[in-house]
């Protein structure tokens, strides 16, 4: 007789439900796998779960070992290594996309099981959002019922296997809680997991070629949040200051990477009164740490001031940071200028752009000032036909010459650029700063909401006796932009014209409440690192916090919550208390001194009994009778007395 090769369909009851767990752990990581991940791993199920259906024999060794290879190659080539998260996601869903193919027996669900509960932690690796607990919670219980329904052989419904497996979770969830509160939080993570980079992250570039960009898309995402300690300042001194750039080629604009100045706080007299706040920066991979301009002091650890008065950290900006910063809005910067630095910021290739350095030397020639000739620069990007847009034409070569005499359509890069070659041709030095301008008030949570979209180019020029000071040649193309901030400017029409439309109220608030939930989550939960432990441990009295103070106290909440709930599964899973009437009814078979055999009924036992001894046939009778109403009978108190009444005469007669 030959042996059965294919499935027996005994897991086709079971085998959805842990798909369906694995599709679910699966379902965070699917923007950042490679799409033949996805496909293989779908493929893989529909595979399996028709071969449970059609009894077909799953594939042999040989082709799972082939598989398996080229799927470890195929995340090494899109990965360009097998280390990570992103590479060690996708090994996992390829793991359970495969190892469904050789799931026999339930035993092989459990792994996969497993491996889905790997999955959904791994997503916490990334980024912890607010919906991360919420799906956190989903996957554990999907998962759970998935292993009750695999596991329980008794045919009970979906709502009691969610009841179960939502019962468990709630009794964890106490030790979650205390273990998250009380376990000692050390500065630097207990290992560091690579997280993947084959995606963008939103940031400001440390170069800038205007002539290269046809079109700029607006991205929503936040660069950075505010919470100031005192008013607010107007919009068109929200100016955040990030990079410099200073050397121009003919088309790309490029600065230094971070490097220490030599005491720069010393070039800047700072006025007016400082404004401090505080700062919740998002990653974005790169050294600059946005403040106000110009910054005066911040208590982000490895940061420094650089020679152009930039903020910087020592180490890149990969994950969300919080930093304390005073600025001072009035300044004045860099009195003085050596022969060496003004040729450096006057420095212009030659034979680029000629026609902008032509109509510079000749409007310098005529100006009666540099200061005259700031504005009439100004003047003519406000009363020429100039236009602020986001789809500009591309420029080709000599982009300067293209922008000003034939095209005039760009947006903040374009106009700073342009300005600032137009400065340098006319013998007055000049640099761009790259940062942001403006800010979004979130009334919600009185904080401010900077975005990638509030991104901004302005230019920067020295003068004899007053420095580096602003000059921001974008206010005199679309001045809304500055004034009102890049929200305001799209509420009052400006928006048409770059694109833009203006959202709903309700949509506005909505979008409000949801950013003041997340900054909320950010604060109190991703934020609860050894600065915020130790406060809050003292703030429930515990008196100089350390770790094993808190270590203790933790094996003490441990021991307790566990008591607790151990108390509450016995009390729950306890068994039943035993019927009285069979308890009186073994009392009397006890006082005969004649055993029931095994699977004797009381009215077989009283015959039994009867001829055995015939003395005590009657009240045997008597008691059988009563013990039979009082079991099986309508529930009746009077019933229970009668047999107890009738047990106790029998043993006071026998």
């Amino acid at each position: 007789m030959s042996k059965r090769t294919g499935t027996d369909g005994s897991l086709l009851n079971s085998l959805p439900w842990t798909l369906g767990a694995l599709a679910f752990s699966v379902l965070p990581h699917l923007q950042f796998l490679p799409a033949w991940v996805t496909v293989i791993f779908l493929g893989c199920c529909a595979w399996r779960l028709q071969v449970e259906r059609k009894r077909w024999r799953l594939p042999p060794a040989w082709i799972r070992i082939i598989l398996a290879l080229l799927c470890f190659i195929g995340v090494l080539a899109s990965y360009e290594s097998v280390s990570g998260v992103g590479p060690g996601s996708a090994l996992l869903a390829v793991m359970a996309a495969l190892k469904l193919l050789e799931t026999k027996q339930r035993r092989d669900q459990f792994v996969l099981l497993f491996i889905s509960i790997f999955l959904i932690m791994s997503s916490l690796l990334r980024e912890q959002y607010l919906w991360s607990l919420p799906y956190l919670f989903a996957g554990v219980l999907f998962t759970m019922t998935a292993w009750l329904r695999m596991s329980d052989a008794r045919k009970i419904s979906v709502r009691q296997s969610l009841g179960t497996g939502a019962r468990l979770i709630a009794y964890s969830a106490p030790l979650m809680i205390a273990m998250w509160i009380f376990f000692p939080r050390i500065a630097t993570p207990f290992w560091a997991v690579p997280i993947d980079t084959s995606s963008a992250t939103s940031g400001l570039s440390d170069q800038m070629s205007p002539g290269d960009v046809s079109s700029l898309s607006l991205s929503n995402a936040v660069a950075f949040r505010v919470s100031f300690d005192g008013e607010v300042p107007p919009p068109y001194k929200r100016y955040w200051r990030g990079l410099v750039l200073h050397r121009f080629n003919g088309r790309t604009w490029s600065g230094n990477d971070p490097a220490m100045g030599s005491r720069p706080r010393d070039d800047v007299e700072y006025l007016g009164d400082p404004i401090s706040y505080q700062v919740t920066m998002e990653p974005t991979r790169q050294h600059w740490v946005f403040a106000l301009d110009v910054p005066y002091d911040t208590d982000l650890d490895r940061t420094f001031m650089a020679r152009q008065q930039q903020l910087a950290r020592i180490q890149p900006i990969d994950q969300r940071i919080s930093y304390n910063a005073v600025s001072h809005t009035d300044f004045r910067l860099n009195n003085e200028l050596g022969m060496t630095a003004r040729q450096y910021y006057l420095a212009l290739p030659e034979n680029s752009n000629p026609r902008t350095q032509e109509i510079s030397r000749n409007m310098r020639e005529t100006a009666g000032s540099a200061e005259d000739f700031i504005n009439q620069v100004l003047k003519k990007f406000n009363n020429e036909e100039f236009f602020y847009t986001l789809e500009p034409p591309a420029l080709g070569n000599n982009p300067v010459d293209r922008f000003l005499f034939d095209t005039k359509r760009g947006f903040c890069e374009h106009y700073a650029s342009a300005f600032a070659v137009m400065m340098r041709a006319a013998g007055i030095p000049s640099r761009i700063v790259l940062g942001y301008q403006g800010g979004e008030m979130n009334p919600m949570g009185e904080y401010m909401i900077v975005r990638q979209a509030d991104a901004h180019a302005w230019t920067e020029v020295w003068l004899p006796g007053r420095g580096w000071y602003r000059v921001d040649p974008t206010a005199a193309v679309a001045p809304e932009r500055i004034e009102e901030g890049r929200y305001g400017a799209m509420l009052d029409g400006v928006g048409a014209a770059w694109g833009l439309t203006a959202p709903s109220e309700w949509l506005y608030q909505i979008t409000m409440t949801w950013d003041a939930l997340n900054t909320k989550w950010n604060e109190w939960i991703l934020a609860y690192g050894p600065d915020n432990q130790n406060r809050f441990m003292e703030w429930l009295g515990m008196e100089e916090p350390d770790w094993r103070k808190m270590i203790l106290t933790l094996v003490t909440i441990l021991v307790v919550l566990v008591t607790i709930i151990s108390m509450l599964l016995m009390l729950r899973y306890r068994p039943p208390p035993k019927d009285k009437a069979a308890q009186l009814y073994r009392k009397f078979t006890e006082s005969t001194g004649v055993d029931p055999d095994q699977g004797e009924t009381p009215l077989s036992y009283a015959l039994r009994l009867g001829t055995e001894r015939s003395e005590v046939s009657a009240h045997a009778s008597q008691v059988t009778s009563l013990y039979l109403d009082a079991r099986y009978g309508p529930p009746e108190i009077t019933s229970i007395h009668k047999l107890n009444s009738a047990v106790r005469e029998f043993i006071r007669r026998a």
